[in-house]
């Protein structure tokens, strides 16, 4: 994403490019845009999704598509991007340099690799959660926040080292301002949700009030309600299993130690599907 910049023909040919550079910095700096783009929207509606703003507006396969589409759309920009590097005559990135961080001495360009390899690693993983530990999958997952930071620091700072910050200082802050601010209410408390009136389903706030780490626990699920999204099971996979079927497993008397993390699978259910009985008193 270095290539935020946006050099006109005229003012790259009177800095030395050659017409080469000019056509390929071109395309790098469009890829970058694209980049950039999708890869804010995949983590928005990733966030979207698991933290049940996606109503129901569409099935569990579209809303999956939907994510993979965006996030394979971010990883083939960020390719053509970096890799049509190699292609300029101005020889600033050449070699294995265009896949291992820091060996050219740009840390900006560092940065945009380690982002990228990420962001390909997680893709790469992202059917793997039946075969591993489901909540060291999720973990893994999760660590495209950290992708998606680096990559916009790279995106920023390569705007700024090539002269073309003004280009990105409104459309760029105009899709990170979302991003950020949803990355940001995607692990407030329930609670604290509820009463900014971005949750409007007070049951969930009211059971994470009540429920405390010594007190039973008692869980039902609307099957009315419950479209099998399977976020029940990334926040609690030791209470709810999505069955190869379709039908959803669940215990309905899990042990204590469980509670934290039953309570946030019911706040991640997208249909609010989930009940919660318990309250901090024994008897």
């Amino acid at each position: 994403m270095t290539g935020t910049l946006s050099s006109l023909p005229e003012t790259a040919l009177a800095a030395g490019y050659t017409g080469n550079d000019v056509g390929v910095r071109s395309v790098v700096a469009l890829a970058a845009r694209l980049a950039y783009l999708s890869m804010c929207l995949t983590l928005c509606w990733g966030i979207l999704t698991a933290t049940g703003w996606i109503q129901r507006v569409t099935g569990h396969q579209a809303l999956r598509t939907g994510h993979v589409m965006l996030a394979s759309f971010a990883i083939a920009t960020a390719s053509v991007h970096g890799f049509g590097m190699l292609f300029l005559d101005e020889q600033v990135i050449v070699g294995t340099q265009v896949v291992i961080p820091f060996l050219n001495g740009y840390v900006r360009h560092g940065l945009g690799i380690l982002s990228f390899e990420l962001l390909v690693a997680i893709a790469i993983t992202a059917g793997m959660h039946r075969f591993i530990r489901y909540r060291n999958w999720l973990r893994f997952h999760q660590t495209a926040y950290v992708a998606v930071a680096l990559g916009v620091v790279h995106s920023w700072w390569g705007a700024w080292s090539n002269g073309n910050f003004q280009v990105v200082w409104l459309a760029g802050i105009t899709v990170l301002a979302p991003t950020i601010a949803l990355a940001t209410v995607r692990f407030l408390p329930v609670s604290l949700l509820v009463k900014l009136g971005l949750v409007g389903d007070k049951a969930a706030a009211v059971a994470e009030k009540q429920v405390v780490k010594t007190a039973p626990l008692k869980i039902s699920v609307d099957n009315q309600r419950c479209h099998r999204y399977g976020f029940c099971q990334a926040e609690a996979p030791d209470v709810f299993q999505l069955r190869e079927d379709g039908r959803l497993a669940y215990r309905k008397q899990p042990e204590l130690t469980r509670n934290l993390d039953v309570i946030s699978a019911a706040r991640a259910c997208p249909m609010r599907a989930i009940q919660l009985e318990g309250t901090n008193h024994h008897g």
